[in-house]
Order: structure tokens, then sequence, then C-alpha cells
């Protein structure tokens, strides 16, 4: 098969297409055709070794959709044909409230998603939402999963409530936008550029402020009356904000830091508030499972930016790495 072979860290033209041995099922494992793939920041962090565990050679790559060709003799409960998205979320346990210390990420160390083929258990695939293309399914699995349980378990969001979402514009970010809309919240976005606002109002927002401005918080206020569910991957600076944003009672849900720790924590916020702070990480079998259930159920289609051929992967990288994405970039996979 061909695949994007990476076999030393450095920049992202390290990544090369070669023809690799096409992988054969274990007793309790299916192999997937894959027919599109999406990116992820982890990727590029595999990429330049600063993953932790990230050994080489491997094939990145952790998101995915394509068709069963191949099953284990122990699979029963899917079949040759169907079609189907991946669980990117490998031994996660039995417990939904956390996972193993043994939890790994598909895609480094184990091979991944950036090839024609892919092994995977046989639990970790789901049936493609039918109203989805495959670049569309594709984009779903990672960034679906983390905005998922970071606002419905974690956040327990509830209908009416007033929700913030910084930074929107990434993957997990429209996700986030989108379910909670759907699920009945008024959202709110920030951003640095308008346009990423406006595109966050077609998808279910109710407004946003630009954050380049001095008073964004002071403005922010003023329209919301309070916050009573911040779910943030920037952390630094911004996360004091949240915390003078958030009403008595309200949550903070952190699944990402990319600004870095928060200087000076303002911890008097936290506790005469009463602000609840909780931590999320990608996802269970079950938070996965209900996510496919809502996208479903509200015909959510995921926000695609661009979309690449594989062998043009490093390009695609670039754009990621640069931060011009809306919404998911995406692979087609060649079919022979």
């Amino acid at each position: 098969m061909k695949a994007m072979m990476l076999r030393e860290f450095g920049g992202l033209n390290q990544l090369k297409l070669e023809d690799v041995e096409t992988p054969v099922p274990g007793s309790k494992e299916v192999v997937v055709r894959l027919k599109a793939a999406a990116l992820n920041r982890r990727d590029l962090l595999v990429i330049q070794g600063r993953y932790p565990g990230t050994k080489v050679p491997a094939i990145p790559g952790s998101d995915g959709a394509g068709e069963i060709v191949a099953v284990g003799d122990e699979v029963y409960d899917v079949s040759i044909g169907d079609e189907v998205i991946i669980n990117l979320g490998l031994n996660w346990g039995n417990d939904m409230n956390k996972k193993r210390a043994e939890f790994t990420i598909l895609g480094v160390p184990t091979n991944g998603t950036y090839a024609q083929y892919v092994k995977v258990p046989a639990e970790s695939v789901y049936s493609k939402p039918s109203h989805l293309s495959w670049e569309a399914a594709a984009a779903l699995p990672l960034a679906g999963l983390t905005a998922y349980r970071a606002l419905v378990t974690k956040g327990k969001v509830k209908k009416g409530e007033t929700v913030l979402i910084p930074g929107v514009g990434g993957g997990v970010a429209t996700y986030l936008v989108q379910f909670a809309a759907a699920l009945g919240a008024e959202v709110y976005v920030t951003s640095s550029k308008e346009e990423k606002i406006e595109k966050a109002k077609t998808l279910g927002a109710t407004g946003g402020v630009n954050y380049t401005a001095d008073d964004w918080v002071e403005k922010l206020e003023k329209l919301t009356g309070g916050i009573d569910l911040s779910v943030d991957s920037i952390g630094g600076e911004v996360f004091n904000k949240l915390l003078s944003l958030g009403k008595i009672g309200s949550r903070i849900v952190s699944f990402g830091a990319t600004r870095g720790p928060t200087p000076n924590l303002l911890l008097p916020n936290m506790y005469v508030k009463e602000i609840s702070v909780l931590g999320s990480t990608m996802g269970s079998q079950q938070d996965f499972a209900d996510m496919v259930k809502l996208i479903e159920e509200h015909k959510i289609d995921p926000v695609l930016d661009e979309i690449y051929p594989l062998e043009e992967v490093t390009e695609a990288l670039f754009r990621m790495e640069k931060g011009e994405n809306f919404g998911k970039i995406v692979l087609t996979i060649p079919q022979d």
C-alpha cells in the first residue's frame, strides 16, 4: 500500500510517500481501506518529535474513514464492506470517567491514517452517518470526540445556558459551536479575525468579540451578562479572563493550553464565585457513540477547510501550522 512514512524527526518535509506492507488483522482487529483522513495539531508534534512516546519509523495520522476490507477470526459485530469512521482512542478502559494509563491515540506509536489501509481493534469502528461525505466523516473523530466530552460529559451543558468558546477557528472549536447550538445553548466566541466570528455565527453562534481589542472582556460581559460554561483550549493569561467572566456557580472546562501556563492565577475569582474547573482529554467509547448519535440526530455537517490529496500532506500541514484554517483540513486517499 501507499503511505506517508516518517523515518526521522524534524521539519514537515520529513514525510515521504512510500510503498509499504499492507496490514493484516489480528483475531479481534479489522483493516479499513481509507477513503479520507484528517489533520490534527498532534500530527505536527509527532513529526517534530515533540509528542511523548513517539518512535520512528511510523505512519502518522489519527482521523480516518473508510470501508472494512478484512476482519479477524473473533470479529462478529462488523463485516467486510461496512462503511465506518474510526475512534482513534485506544485502550481507554471500562470506566467512562477516566482513561487507563495504557491509553494511546492512533497514529504513532501505532501506524495511523496517512495511508491507504489501517489496522484497528474491531471495537474502534462505528457506522458512518449516512448524510456525511467521506471527507466530512474523516474530519469527525478527534475534534468531534474532544468537543463532545468537554462540552457534554464534563461541561454538562444545558439548554438556555451561555457558553463561551475562546479562539474559534480550529476543528474542536467549530464542533463546540455546532454541538452547543444544537443542544440549545446561547453560544459566544472570540477570535482575532472578524471573518471567523462571522463564520461562527453561520454555525449557530449568537455573537462574539475580537480579542485583540483591549476591552474585549468588558465588551463580552456587556454582551452576555456573564458566562455559564467556558470551554477553553488557550490557557495563559486568557484563563484569568474566563474566571472574571464566569457567573457564580459556572464551569470552565480546559482541554488545552496553547498559550501555556496561567501567570498570577486569580484563585479568589474561582473560589468566591464557586467556579468549577475541569480538565478533559479525548473521550471514552461511550462519548464517541453519543457524539455520533448527536451528529446523526441533528444532521450536523463538520466544517471543512481545505481538501488535499495524500501526496500533498506537507502543504496541508503547513497551512494548519500557520493557523490559516477555519474547520478541519482533510486528505483524500488514493484508491489504486
